[in-house]
């Protein structure tokens, strides 16, 4: 994609379909006039009262103690520089959205238009009351540092500028293994600061935290080593000058141990890293380009551990590790201030997490076979799930333990069910998703690419590195569209009327016909099958030209079904193949099946649906707990409907002993773990949370699955077909661009995962 396309694509992003990352949702009804006396006038004075008889009532009747302000006035924004208050919105915007996805935090972002201190911290002092906790963002320096210091001196509610923090937080966690790993202490090792800003000195001050000594670090600026002897010093350059007598990195570089960049790209060279002592700790954190690059590094030093800001390296040091639970573990507990025990609670929390076994989950979503504390991993991956459970709770202990709580916790496993469940909207399973997808591109055939949104959906998953696109369809038409769109690259396109493909057209057609011959196709009927694309498309999937193909965007489901179950057939053994929808549900992650084939499946059908459901949920790095719905609870009804589902239970509890699946079970007592508990103690369900739900027939799923993503908004991807032997995926009709590139993701984890399971297979 071109400079260009790329900016507009951004531009678009923000402004449509409405303006802006952000918006305000009511969190009470609003439906009658009873609910608004309630809500406005004359009811909402009664809590009004309330909070004018104890103050510390507005946490019980407002929304302040989930409400963080992210301020700032623009004049350090990253990458951007001093671009003024409102040119700094989209990325308060941004900030607030990594709140909410990360750790359930509502957000108002504010810019204040002003470079004067005594202003800006007024401001904040008057709009106070309104907040939780204040996250001051990309403010500059040395301003930075006096605003943070009075701001948490005057408010009784906690303050952090996360520039300086956050990278302090995450880059101290991952030091303290680092140094772990390299068996070497953190008060006898030399530290190598380049940058003086906010963060390298917040990140400075929490070594030291941490037991570094001041006559081993030496910081530098873009004049050189800040020395003692140096001239005009601010107050926090002297705070960390040095008494050796050198000048430059190249200098500071020899017999140190650690390197930390928090500068500009290609600052350290490979004879500055070859200077340094044995297992050299470098962590290169400038963005997007890192002081030496990773590859480099690691090639020049194989004793290296290495760490960078970027997500297509090892050991990313992350911000999104930090601010959003720090803040939720403060407002938790009402804390008054994020004090130095809160941090370092969070760094050891960190450090920790990162030597615990990993959870599959987040395996499968970084494509390792089994990531474990070491070089490569010595601090926890963003899309870890069990961050929200061990950091908030860490930082509420310490705010309680150093007396800046206002509020106690009592019961810690209740609260940590509490963190995992405030999750349960989140669509991190999508990330995780792209993110392994990336991991091992394949070739995926979009068999309608000829129409615009199927290729828009095509170039995004070529420009993000999903899979590797084959555009099937009318050539002269895509290409056409491709210079409208500005789709830049090699990418194959296949026209299967054009002749240069005849070659092609007739040996996938002779294929056809030796698979289907004894079914009543001739060799005449396989080669006019083939002018068809879904036909053309499958047998490339069947003969291993492509690895996964989409299609269904522009065409019925049934005309896109039958060519693939003619060209690429099921799995040996799977009698009916079928469907399931992932709905991304307030509750968390819920497949629904089987949404789209089978009309009415028998007793077994209905079992192996669900062991197909079982296996595909296992993909996405999921533990399965599935329920056979039913009108009927446990064996309440003797008609052939509610007994067919029964008997598929019976059969699962026979041959997968391991599955957690039960049934019949109504909708409501699948889905609510109390009620269930309380009426059906015995289920092998009770007391877990149900994550799938196969229902009995084809009109039941359907409609079900619609009706959440018409009626709540409840976003779904799929059909996911289950049970093909082959990863192909169809869409449903007029599917848009981001279902498309979903479904391009799956298909890419679906063709790794058969590889996979064909190698295990072959091994054996």
């Amino acid at each position: 994609m071109s400079k260009q396309s790329k900016r507009r694509e951004a531009l678009v992003y923000h402004a449509k379909p409405r303006p802006g990352k952000i918006e305000v949702v009511p969190t009470k009804s609003y439906s009658t006039q009873r609910d608004l006396s309630l809500a406005y006038s004359p009811g909402v004075a009664e809590p009004c009262l309330e909070i004018e008889k104890n103050t510390e009532n507005v946490y019980k009747y407002t929304n302040k103690g989930n409400l963080v302000a992210v301020i700032s006035n623009g004049t350090a924004v990253l990458g951007l520089g001093n671009i003024g208050a409102e040119a700094s919105k989209p990325v308060m915007e941004g900030k607030g959205l990594l709140f909410k996805i990360f750790a359930d935090i509502d957000v108002f972002d504010i810019e204040i238009d002003t470079e004067n201190i005594d202003e800006f911290i007024a401001t904040v002092k008057n709009i106070s009351p309104t907040f939780g906790g204040i996250n001051l963002e990309d403010i500059k320096a040395p301003e930075a540092f006096e605003i943070e210091k009075r701001l948490k001196e005057e408010l009784n509610i906690p303050v952090m500028h996360d520039d300086q923090h956050g990278t302090a937080i995450i880059s101290a966690a991952a030091l303290l293994n680092a140094l772990e790993l390299a068996e070497k202490k953190i008060e006898d090792v030399t530290i190598v600061i380049s940058g003086a800003g906010a963060a390298a000195v917040s990140c400075t001050r929490l070594y030291k935290a941490c037991g570094a000594k001041d006559e081993n670090i030496v910081m530098l600026d873009s004049k050189g080593v800040i020395r003692k002897d140096r001239e005009n010093l601010s107050a926090e350059k002297a705070e960390f000058a040095s008494h050796k007598k050198i000048d430059t990195l190249e200098e500071a570089m020899k017999g140190a141990d650690v390197f930390v960049g928090l500068s500009v790209k290609d600052i350290v060279s490979p004879a500055m890293l070859k200077s340094m002592a044995h297992n050299p700790i470098v962590f290169a954190m400038a963005n997007p380009d890192p002081e030496i690059e990773y590859d480099l590094a690691v090639k020049t030093r194989d004793d290296i551990i290495m760490a960078t800001g970027r997500s297509d390296h090892p050991n990313q040091v992350n911000n999104v590790l930090g601010f959003p639970f720090i803040f939720r573990g403060a407002l938790d507990v009402r804390a008054t201030k994020i004090n130095e025990a809160m941090k370092m609670a969070a760094v050891h929390a960190l450090a920790n997490l990162a030597k615990e076994p990993v959870p599959e989950q987040v395996n499968i979503a970084y494509g390792e076979t089994r990531l474990a504390f070491g070089k490569d991993y010595i601090i926890p991956k963003p899309f870890d799930p069990r961050l929200i459970a061990t950091v908030p709770p860490a930082v509420a202990k310490a705010a309680m333990e150093s007396g800046v709580a206002t509020t106690e916790i009592t019961d810690w496993e209740k609260y940590k069910d509490e963190l995992y469940d405030r999750m349960g909207s989140d669509s991190k399973i999508i990330r995780l998703l792209l993110n392994r997808a990336k991991t091992a591109p394949k070739r995926i055939v979009f068999a309608e690419a000829d129409h615009l949104d199927v290729l828009k959906a095509a170039q995004i998953v070529f420009e993000e590195g999903i899979g590797i696109p084959v555009l099937l369809g009318r050539k002269e038409i895509i290409l056409e569209l491709m210079d409208e769109i500005d789709f830049e690259g090699e990418v194959e396109i296949i026209d299967p009327k054009h002749d240069e493909n005849a070659d092609k057209l007739e040996h996938y057609a002779k294929k056809l016909w030796e698979k289907r011959r004894r079914s009543g196709i001739s060799l005449y009927t396989a080669k006019k099958l083939m002018s068809e694309r879904n036909y053309f498309a499958g047998m490339m999937l069947d003969e291993g030209d492509v690895d996964c193909m989409i299609s269904g965007y522009a065409r019925s489901y049934p005309s896109v079904v039958v060519p693939v179950f003619e060209t690429v057939g099921s799995f040996e053994g799977v009698s009916k193949v079928a469907t399931t929808n992932l709905m991304l549900t307030k509750r968390g992650p819920l497949f629904i099946s089987d949404t789209s084939i089978n009309i009415d499946p028998t007793a077994k059908e209905l079992a192996k649906i669900a062991q197909m459901t079982n296996y595909t949920m296992k993909m996405f790095g999921l533990e399965p707990v599935i329920a056979m719905i039913s009108y009927a609870n446990f064996g309440s009804s003797k008609d052939p409907h509610a007994t067919k589902v029964r008997e598929a239970v019976d059969l699962l509890h026979k041959s997968n002993p391991d599955m957690i699946v039960d049934g019949e079970l109504q909708t409501d007592f699948a889905l609510n773990p109390e009620m269930l508990k309380t009426k059906f103690p015995f289920s092998k369900l009770a007391g877990k949370k149900v994550n799938a739900l196969i229902f009995p027939n084809l009109d039941s799923a359907n409609s079900n699955y619609k009706l959440l993503k018409e009626l709540d908004g409840v976003e779904s991807i799929g059909p996911i077909m289950l049970g093909m032997r082959k990863p192909v995926h169809i869409l449903q009709l007029g599917a848009s661009v981001e279902e498309m590139v979903n479904m391009a993701a799956i298909a890419v984890v679906d063709a790794q995962q058969k590889e996979k399971r064909k190698k295990e297979q072959q091994s054996k």
